[in-house]
């Protein structure tokens, strides 16, 4: 003994001559400056001694020694430099160094989160092994929760960033049985309460809902669920993971409904929730893990009504299991209430309260529940077994807290009737119910029954102020005068104010998680101290009101009642006008769409329509050019469509038919000659034996190419020769012609005669050999007419063919657009009926005269177009 006070005495002695040096140290601030440059030096003889000094410092003078650093230039981003060291020792007290530096200062936590220290320190702990590295993953996780912890701005910034994503494989253990090291176990509780930090019930209620959606959505919460049901976890890690989980389905609707299927490995499988109940009511599990499961049941109920219809319906006689196979939440819940372990009867209790938290419907539900007490009795209510328990006190050996179980029942039944006037009457039905709490109030008991007697009195005021009336002998003014006969209004106060007078009660309000050190000090619950707070006033004015003023306030409720059901009619029927006005408004925009889509549709239909009609009345002139008689060639020629320059191109075709005629004809010379050896050589005896077999059926294959090149010469030549004889003809009719003139011409002498017939003949000569010259002209030229006649009436029926068409798309163009106009009258109509719904709601529409004015023009202009499509034809 005596040593170790010397050794107390020495360390103190130490500790203040430490913190004096610092104080004389850091007197000038160019001495940490001075420091805080040499650690840029890489020299590890410099740098890793500055390191120490500074985290000496920090820890025996850390305020002061951090505003220095603050206000230092480049002050924190040189000791940042410190994480990316490659030397691991440098590295490692660097974390240290950090740890001090950041503790309880918000400012420099920001600088550092904002260096990019997330990142660094996320990649050391993946490089060190996540959960099985050693104790530099341990000096991270510490230095992570610094720089989260009441830190809401670096916490935004750490799911910003997609932090929480990069923590899920932290967590991926396994089932291991083994392998569980106490430096592991340090690490996974460090990590899980890292996450706690992330979504604490302390932080913003955005900020929380942000961070639990993020983890339901990369797998973490799963991932915790799988711990959660694994086997072989050590009951602290357990605990901390049951902790975790419930923080993280807390009030959010998504991971609570997932956290209600989540099923257990077992056959068959069960509920999580469940196998957790089981281990509530379990008086032989760890105080701390029972705790645990029941933080975990509040929070699945919290802000849940689901989650709440779901638990109570198990207790309802159509929903339980008659075969008794599996245990449902509700059986566990009334086991936990009725049994003889105090501490399972609290939970049981706080449990079913939380199923009821806000909840009118659940409690109504819940005055369903029948309980069989034993064989041949009735069975008997819920509510009326606990007034029953309740009423029996210390009866009933239980192994506990002697208060325990009633200060739990107190609070479930004042739960219970808060707020719901139909389980008051059920409650005050009973007529034992309130001369026991009367007499409770009444006597003079320990300081230990003292927090019964002031439940007791919070229950009766429930009773008197949620009362409505509907039992003659239990109406407000009754019970108010039984109160002021056996009790005393002033003691009643005096009795109810011991609830929040009570230590215990102010530990319990301060966070939702029921952490206690021993089951002794489990009496409050975090939610009944809000509904105490909530009720504790009210109940104190309605105690001292008198029946004039209860009146008085009965009238004012039933016009507040009237005004509001008023108000919320009101508030419906313009919720439902405004789902119609914007039915209505989306009717509207997609009508004015589809007629923007008519209009564009119409737009189009005309200009094709357009098209179509100066198409038609081009195709009219040209049939009427083509109509006209054919005065001469060369109007003839401009009539079909034909210019003068195709008229040269044909008489050049003309020339080169001429030459190929006579090429020909030199072709079948040759032939013919050819033709004249082969007959020979056929008819010379002998040549058979000359040619082979198949020569001979090449020269058959010759001949017949032959003769059939001889056939088409042949009628070439047929042709031409009829040519021919029709040019004598005309010629021996002109020779006629010149006789007969020259004998109509008089004789003046033989000599004259003589020379005259000499020189007429000449002449005729010559006029014969024009007038054939002429005649072949005219020939080629009737020739080359027949076939440009041919090709014009070939053009005319393929016009024609076009025209026809033409006019049937016209005809159908024109059944569309009458079609697209009785459309369109018919949405102007609608769009009209429309606007006077719209006006008679008050809605102000904007005229469309405009549109209309358009839309009449147009059709004036069909009517002109039509008009002069007639006058044409």
């Amino acid at each position: 003994m005596f040593y170790k006070q010397i050794e107390e005495n020495s360390t103190r002695q130490s500790d203040d001559l430490g913190s004096q040096f610092t104080e004389i140290f850091i007197k000038q601030q160019e001495n940490v400056t001075l420091l805080l440059s040499l650690l840029e030096e890489f020299d590890f003889h410099v740098r890793w001694p500055g390191v120490k000094l500074l985290t000496s410092l920090l820890k025996q003078l850390g305020p002061q020694v951090q505003q220095i650093i603050l206000v230092s230039p480049m002050g924190v981003s040189r000791l940042m430099d410190l994480l990316a060291d490659s030397r691991e020792v440098i590295r490692n007290d660097g974390v240290l160094l950090l740890q001090a530096l950041t503790r309880s200062n918000g400012a420099i936590q920001k600088i550092v989160a904002f260096e990019n220290a997330f990142e660094r320190l996320l990649d050391i702990i993946t490089e060190e092994g996540n959960s099985d590295g050693g104790i530099v993953v341990e000096d991270c996780l510490i230095l992570l929760q610094n720089l989260l912890k009441n830190n809401n701005s670096n916490q935004n910034f750490f799911k910003e960033g997609s932090y929480i994503q990069r923590m899920k494989p932290w967590f991926e253990v396994g089932d291991e049985n083994s392998g569980w090291s106490a430096q592991k176990v340090t690490n996974l509780h460090l990590m899980l309460q890292l996450v706690r930090v992330l979504v604490s019930p302390n932080n913003p209620p955005g900020a929380t809902s942000s961070c639990q959606k993020a983890m339901f959505q990369c797998g973490l919460l799963q991932q915790l669920c799988t711990i959660l049901m694994a086997t072989g976890v050590p009951a602290d890690i357990l605990t901390e993971t049951i902790n975790t989980v419930s923080e993280v389905i807390r009030g959010c609707q998504v991971n609570q409904d997932y956290f209600a299927s989540v099923n257990a490995p077992s056959n068959p499988p069960r509920p999580a929730i469940v196998v957790l109940l089981m281990s509530m009511v379990n008086e032989r599990q760890p105080f701390v893990l029972r705790c645990a499961v029941l933080y975990c049941f509040q929070c699945f109920l919290y802000k849940n009504q689901k989650g709440q219809g779901e638990i109570v319906s198990t207790l309802l006689p159509s929903t339980i299991d008659a075969t008794g196979n599996s245990v449902s939440a509700g059986q566990l819940l009334c086991g936990g209430l009725f049994s003889t372990d105090s501490l399972s009867n609290w939970c049981a209790a706080v449990a079913l309260a939380h199923a009821l938290q806000g909840n009118a419907t659940q409690k109504e539900q819940l005055l369903r529940v029948q309980l069989a007490t034993s064989i041949g009795n009735p069975p008997v209510s819920l509510l009326q077994q606990c007034t029953n328990i309740l009423s029996q006190g210390d009866k009933i050996d239980r192994r506990g807290s002697k208060i325990q179980t009633r200060v739990g029942l107190l609070m479930l039944l004042c739960t219970w009737l808060s707020n719901c006037p139909i389980a008051v009457t059920h409650f005050l039905h009973n007529s034992a119910n309130v001369p026991f709490l009367t007499g409770q109030i009444a006597e003079n008991l320990g300081e230990e029954e003292q927090l019964v007697q002031g439940l007791c009195a919070l229950l009766l005021g429930i009773s008197i102020y949620f009362n409505d009336n509907s039992l003659e002998n239990y109406k407000k003014e009754k019970l108010k005068q039984l109160i002021e006969k056996r009790i005393g209004k002033e003691n009643f106060i005096e009795k109810l104010g011991f609830i929040s007078k009570h230590e215990l009660y102010s530990r319990a309000s301060q966070k939702p998680q029921p952490n206690f050190p021993t089951p002794e000090y489990m009496i409050f619950d975090h939610e009944f101290t809000k509904l105490v707070k909530e009720l504790e006033g009210v109940i104190t004015k309605a105690i001292y009101k008198s029946s004039e003023e209860d009146k008085k306030e009965e009238e004012v409720k039933k016009t507040l009642e009237q005004h509001d059901s008023i108000v919320t009619h009101y508030k419906n029927m313009i919720r439902e006008q405004d789902l119609q006005l914007e039915e209505l408004k989306q009717q509207v925009s997609t009508l004015k769409c589809q007629n923007e889509q008519l209009q564009t549709a119409v737009t189009q239909q005309v200009s094709q329509i357009q098209q179509h009609k100066d198409q038609y009345n081009l195709l009219k002139i040209q049939l009427g050019k083509d109509n006209q008689p054919q005065g001469s060639y060369s109007d003839g020629a401009q009539m079909n469509g034909i210019q003068p320059e195709e008229i040269g191109r044909l008489r050049e075709e003309i020339e080169e038919l001429k030459s190929n005629q006579e090429l020909l004809q030199s072709q079948l010379a040759e032939k013919d000659s050819l033709i004249e050896n082969l007959k020979s050589s056929q008819t010379s005896p002998g040549t058979n034996e000359q040619y082979s077999a198949t020569d001979a059926a090449r020269s058959s294959e010759q001949v017949a190419e032959l003769k059939q090149e001889l056939a088409t010469l042949k009628s070439q030549l047929n042709s031409q020769s009829t040519e021919i004889t029709k040019l004598q003809t005309e010629k021996q009719e002109l020779l006629q012609k010149t006789e007969a003139f020259a004998k109509s011409v008089p004789v003046s002498g033989e000599n004259e005669t003589v020379t005259a017939t000499k020189s007429t003949d000449v002449e005729l000569l010559q006029e014969t050999k024009e007038l054939k010259s002429e005649i072949k002209a005219l020939s080629e030229e009737r020739t080359a007419i027949k076939e440009q006649l041919d090709s014009s009436n070939s053009t005319i029926a393929i016009l024609q063919n076009e025209k026809n068409k033409l006019e049937e798309k016209l005809t159908d163009s024109k059944k569309e657009q009458d079609d697209l106009l009785v459309l369109l009258a018919d949405q102007d109509q609608q769009i009209f009926s429309l606007k006077n719904k719209l006006k008679e709601l008050g809605h102000p529409v904007e005229e469309e005269d405009e549109l209309e004015s358009g839309d009449q023009g147009d059709e004036d202009d069909e009517d002109e177009d039509d008009g002069e499509d007639q006058d044409h034809i």
